[in-house]
C-alpha cells in the first residue's frame, strides 16, 4: 500500500540554509517583495533570486507555479526552486503552490523554506496528494523520494494542524491504492480482507458471506455475482466516535471489481479499465480510514457491496427477473446495468438496520454522466436539498468538482416494466437521471439522500492538480469534510 510522504516540520533556523542538501525552496508573492528567508537566500545565490523575481517569465508565472535557478552560488543545494505564492495565500492557492513542488521532487532531500507563510499546512497537503505514484507492480524504475522538511517559524502549531491533514492523504491514498489495483488482485476476498484489517484503526468491521446475503434476501445484489467464482461479500464499517445513542450518517459504495458487463458483454477495447468499477466502494472505504484516524466526534458507518459480474453458465441473463431484499421486483434488461442492483440492495440494507440521519452512495454508474459532466463533475442526485447544498458546499470549498442534475416522475416511468414492478434501465436518453430513479425506489421517503455518480472522476487517463493520471481519490476530501462541517459534534 502507498504510504504518503510525512514532512518533517522544524524552526526556521537561517543558518542551516547554507549547508542544506538538495534542493530548496522558497516562496514570493506576485509583488516580488522577498521575506527575511527569501533575501537569505538571494543573499546566498548572489542576488539570482531576486534577479528571477525581476524577470519578465516571474511576471508571467501563474500564482502557485514554480521556476527553477539550478546550480545556485554559495549553497550546498544543487538547485533553488521559486515559487510564486502571496504571503496569505487561499487554501486553495496553497494546496497547488505544494502541488508543483511535488513535481521538483526527487531522491535527494527536499527543504521548503516557509518562515511566517500563511497555510504552510495545506502547502504540505498539496505536495504530500500529488506525490502519489502507484508503482506496487513495477519491478524496476521505482523512484524513491528523499526526505521532504518543511522550516516553519511555528513547528509545533503546524504539526497540530498537519495531523488532520496527515489523516486525508491517507484516506485519499487508500482509495486510490484500491481503485489502481487489477482485479486478480484485488478481488472481492482481498478487499474485504484490506478493510477488516481497518479494525486496527478502531473501526468495527463486519463482512457478511453470501449465505448470510441469501438469508437476508438480497438477490439483486447476489444476482450480479452468481456467474463469478469470487464469492459476493457485503462489508459493514462503523466508526462510533459521537455521542452513543445517535443515529449515524451512511455511506454506501458500488464494489464491482471487475465489470465485464455479464452476458450484456462490453466491447473488449477499453475493458481493462472495469477494474475501477469498485471505485465507489473505494471511496467510502477512504473515507473511513480518514474518520478514523482523525478520531473524527461523529457516528458513521460505511457499507459497501463487492462483487464481480462475470459472464458464465451461471451468469444472469437479460429477460430474468430478480426480487430485491425490498420486496420488489426487478427486470433485467441489461446486465451491464449491475452496479444499481448492487446498490439497491445495500441500501435498503443501511436503512432498515441503522434508520441513518441521512446517507449518500457513491458509484461509477453510468457512462451518460461522462458524456453530460466530462471528467470535471461528479452528477449529484438527491431528494433533500439541504444534504444536497452541504455537500456541495464541501465539495466546492475541496475543489472537487460536483453538478445537481433532476430527479422527477417523467424519468421515473421509463422504469415501468410489463412484467415486474420495474426494469432496470430506461432506455439510453437520460441514462444517468434513470439510474438515479433506480437507486430513489430503495430509499425510504424520510431518508435525506445523494447518489453520486463519479463514473467521469474516479479514475482519468490525464494528470489532474492533486493526481497523476489513474485513480484521483475523488470524493474522500469532500465527504470528509461534510461531516466535519454538519454531523461533527
Amino acid at each position: 500500500m502507498t504510504t504518503p510522504l510525512s514532512p518533517d516540520f522544524i524552526e526556521t533556523d537561517i543558518d542551516q540554509i547554507k549547508d542544506a542538501k538538495g534542493k530548496l525552496a522558497v516562496f514570493v508573492p506576485e509583488a516580488g517583495s522577498l521575506d527575511v528567508t527569501a533575501r537569505r537566500v538571494n543573499r546566498l545565490t548572489r542576488g539570482a533570486v531576486a534577479r528571477l523575481v525581476g524577470s519578465e517569465t516571474f511576471g508571467k508565472l501563474g500564482v502557485g507555479k514554480t521556476l527553477t535557478l539550478a546550480f545556485p552560488a554559495n549553497v550546498a543545494a544543487d538547485a533553488v526552486v521559486v515559487v510564486k505564492l502571496p504571503r496569505r495565500p487561499s487554501v486553495e492557492q496553497a494546496r497547488k503552490a505544494g502541488a508543483s513542488l511535488a513535481k521538483e521532487l526527487g531522491a535527494d532531500p527536499f527543504m521548503v523554506l516557509c518562515g511566517n507563510l500563511a497555510r504552510a499546512d495545506q502547502v504540505a497537503l498539496g505536495l504530500c496528494l500529488r506525490a502519489y505514484e502507484f508503482d506496487d507492480h513495477k519491478t524496476a524504475d521505482k523512484d524513491g523520494k528523499g526526505a521532504v522538511s518543511f522550516m516553519v517559524n511555528d513547528a509545533k502549531g503546524i504539526k497540530s494542524a498537519s495531523a488532520v491533514n496527515g489523516a486525508i492523504a491517507e484516506g485519499v491514498f487508500f482509495t486510490r491504492d484500491l481503485t489502481n489495483e487489477p482485479a486478480n488482485v484485488l478481488t472481492t476476498t482481498e478487499f474485504s480482507d484490506r478493510l477488516a484489517a481497518l479494525e486496527a484503526l478502531g473501526l468495527k468491521v463486519e463482512v457478511l458471506e453470501e449465505k448470510e446475503l441469501e438469508k437476508l434476501g438480497m438477490r439483486t445484489l447476489l444476482s450480479v455475482g452468481q456467474g463469478s467464482d469470487s464469492p459476493t461479500k457485503v462489508v459493514v464499517m462503523q466508526w462510533n466516535g459521537g455521542k452513543k445513542d445517535d443515529k449515524p450518517f451512511a455511506l454506501i459504495g458500488k464494489g464491482v471489481v471487475f465489470d465485464t458487463g455479464g452476458i450484456s458483454i462490453k466491447p473488449a477495447a477499453g475493458m481493462e479499465d472495469m477494474t475501477m468499477d469498485m471505485g465507489g466502494a473505494g471511496v467510502v472505504a477512504g473515507v473511513m480510514k480518514t474518520l478514523a484516524m482523525r478520531k473524527a466526534k461523529a457516528n458513521v458507518v460505511g457499507l459497501v457491496g463487492l462483487v464481480e459480474n462475470m459472464p458464465s453458465g451461471n451468469a444472469t441473463r437479460p429477460g430474468d427477473v430478480v426480487t430485491s431484499m425490498k420486496g420488489d421486483t426487478v427486470e433485467i434488461i441489461n446486465t451491464d446495468a449491475e452496479g444499481r442492483l448492487v446498490l439497491a440492495d445495500v441500501l435498503w440494507y443501511a436503512q432498515e438496520r441503522f434508520e441513518p440521519v441521512g446517507c449518500i452512495n457513491l458509484a461509477t454508474l453510468t457512462g451518460a454522466i461522462i458524456i453530460g459532466l466530462g471528467h470535471e463533475n461528479a452528477g449529484v442526485f438527491s431528494n433533500n436539498d439541504a444534504l444536497s447544498n452541504a455537500f456541495l458546499k464541501a465539495a466546492n470549498a475541496e475543489e472537487e468538482g460536483a453538478w445537481r442534475l433532476p430527479l422527477g416522475q417523467a424519468y421515473d416511468d421509463l422504469l415501468k416494466s410489463r412484467i415486474a414492478d420495474m426494469k432496470n434501465v430506461g432506455g439510453r436518453a437520460a441514462g444517468s437521471i434513470t439510474a438515479a430513479q433506480f437507486l430513489q425506489r430503495f430509499i425510504k421517503p424520510e431518508t435525506p439522500w445523494i447518489h453520486l455518480d463519479i463514473a467521469g472522476v474516479a479514475s482519468v487517463k490525464t494528470e489532474t492538480a492533486f493526481a497523476p493520471k489513474g485513480a484521483t481519490g475523488w470524493g474522500v476530501r469532500a465527504l470528509n469534510r461534510l461531516i466535519a462541517d454538519n454531523f461533527e459534534e
